[in-house]
């Protein structure tokens, strides 16, 4: 079954190909001293049905941290042909390792996205995402690869030059993060470009979460249609969901490769489909590293059935936060992607905002400092800050401050934006 029918196959043909691979998973890796443990005896015959995925332990990013660098690995070192690695910015990195068959798999993967968002061999990619030990860049490069586009490998920075090769390459397909597609397109209005100067149709956004909001700023700013996709190196890089032409709330979810669960973070409890929690992927077909049961982090929900676009891939709304992202302000749990989707539905602001949390005796109080539009009054500025804190409080049932700043006086990021500046 080739894997634009694997999409679009009925759901219980896809759980039968689902089921085989998971008990062909842990019959190879029960073998295994580290897995055996783990598996605390767990048989492969034991696992009659996709239910049974909760006889299984969760696998969590200490855990790979704890075996690292590559303790969980279940394949011999020589049959590893390449490394990646998380950014390591909160202890030591996860390393995550590959085959040849698991960059033939993590090709496969990639380029269904792309061609969910209409891309084709006769696209250009412009890849501004990172290259090296970080899965962006390269995920991307090989997807676009696979389906025979044409691919400009630039990685990030130096955005004047950015500008000049996609205005001269005419690429088609811009992959980058949503917030570097934001500065891209502050920085071709500085050099006196617009739009209509590239051959832009659309963008590939990924690695940090992003609003509608953001996304019809993109549309509007680079003139092009923005798709997600969605990925965790743990896993194997991006690719593991992706947007399409149809929902733009939700994405498709390779379930036929990564199988999902929804759980409760707390209890760890298997949810029910429409309820929102906890993401948890196993890997059935990965070789190297093929977790299972791995704790994401990322709140969402799942849902099966149709869609316009005609695939039938297990959807996945967009995640509307981490959970070590949440704030807990005055006992109401809150997301950053919340305030920001309140923030810029505003066309007065600019896409740019910090938010800084600070403690006041003992309560935590919670401040949006957002970039104000040009040509704003005093007055009007005062009002635009009431509105906005009207409707935050409307929106999360809490107060939050708002401050207008001038433009580009807060920092701009050609990787992951960080917009989170905690002062307790």
């Amino acid at each position: 079954m080739s894997w634009n029918k694997i999409e679009t196959a009925g759901q219980s043909r896809r759980d039968q190909l689902k089921l085989a691979r998971l008990v062909a998973m842990i019959q190879r890796v029960s073998e295994l001293p580290v897995y055996a443990e783990k598996l605390q005896g767990l048989k492969a015959q034991e696992i009659h049905s996709l239910k049974d995925l909760a006889k299984l332990p969760f696998t969590t990013k200490e855990e790979l941290r704890q075996h690292y660098p590559h303790g969980l690995f279940a394949v011999s070192p020589k049959e590893v042909v390449r490394f990646h690695a998380s950014s390591g910015t909160t202890g030591k990195p996860t390393i995550v390792g590959y085959t040849k068959q698991d960059l033939a798999l993590w090709g496969e993967v990639v380029a269904r996205s792309l061609t969910a968002s209409g891309a084709d061999e006769s696209d250009c990619f412009h890849i501004s995402y990172g290259f090296g030990l970080f899965t962006g860049g390269v995920g991307l490069q090989l997807g676009a690869e696979t389906i025979g586009a044409t691919t400009v490998p630039i990685s990030v920075g130096n955005t004047p030059r950015q500008l000049t090769i996609l205005k001269d390459l005419q690429a088609s397909v811009l992959c980058c993060t949503p917030s570097y597609g934001l500065y891209l397109a502050e920085a071709m209005n500085e050099m006196g470009m617009t739009f209509k100067d590239l051959n832009l149709k659309r963008g590939i956004f990924g690695a940090e979460p992003w609003s509608a909001a953001i996304a019809q700023r993109l549309e509007q700013q680079l003139g092009i249609e923005a798709f997600d996709i969605y990925g965790l190196s743990e896993i194997i890089g991006p690719g593991v969901a992706f947007g399409c032409q149809g929902d733009k709330e939700w994405l498709h979810l390779n379930e036929d490769h990564f199988i999902p669960e929804v759980i409760d973070p707390l209890t760890g409890e298997v949810l029910e489909e429409g309820a929102e929690g906890e993401l948890v992927l196993t890997c059935v077909t990965k070789e190297a590293l093929p977790m299972i049961r791995y704790r994401t982090g990322d709140i969402t929900t799942l849902s099966q059935g149709t869609c316009t676009c005609g695939r039938t891939l297990v959807r996945m709304q967009k995640p509307r936060g981490r959970t070590d992202d949440m704030l807990i302000i005055r006992g109401v749990n809150v997301f950053p992607s919340q305030i920001e989707e309140v923030l810029l539905r505003s066309q007065k602001v600019l896409p740019y905002y910090e938010l800084h949390l600070s403690r006041q005796g003992f309560f935590d109080v919670l401040e949006a400092f957002v970039e104000q539009g040009d040509n704003q009054s005093i007055e009007e500025a005062q009002q635009l800050e009431k509105s906005l804190r009207r409707q935050l409080k409307s929106q999360l049932g809490i107060e939050v401050g708002v401050q207008l700043v001038w433009p580009k006086s807060l920092p701009r990021t050609e990787g992951k934006a960080s917009r989170l500046v905690d002062k307790r």
